[in-house]
């Protein structure tokens, strides 16, 4: 398979899905899992998801809201789980087919333009 890379999704748009479509099959699922790094299969691969570690709780809640909007306007709508005021999952799946569909590669490409504050790692030495 020739999966979209990850700029050809963020052109397209999630369309309305009220059911009655297969899901992805494994094959489809994994090639365009390689064209979103950061982002694996969850749920016995019915789902996929990606975590952060933002800055702080204000950068957490920051991003948050700018996927809900994303969201909003596409009319597809991610679990979002916020652990330790910092660390960020998001969790992408078409509800009404119980699994994958193009709708949540498109999403999931989407949420990798959207800018997060993230935790540096501190590699400074201890005198």
């Amino acid at each position: 398979m020739n999966a979209p890379s990850a700029e050809e999704l963020t052109r397209k748009k999630c369309v309305p899905c009220e059911g009655g479509v297969p899901t992805l099959e494994p094959a489809e699922v994994d090639a365009l899992l390689r064209n979103l790094p950061g982002w694996a299969t969850s749920e016995n691969g019915q789902r996929i998801r990606r975590e952060w570690r933002a800055r702080n709780f204000m950068a957490a809640m920051d991003f948050f809201n700018k996927v809900a909007a994303l969201a909003e306007e596409e009319g597809h709508h991610p679990d979002l789980h916020l652990v330790g005021y910092r660390d960020v999952t998001v969790e992408v799946w078409t509800h009404a087919i119980g699994g994958l569909s193009e709708n949540d590669f498109i999403l999931a490409a989407k949420i990798d333009a959207i800018p997060i504050a993230e935790k540096k790692n501190c590699n400074r030495s201890v005198p």
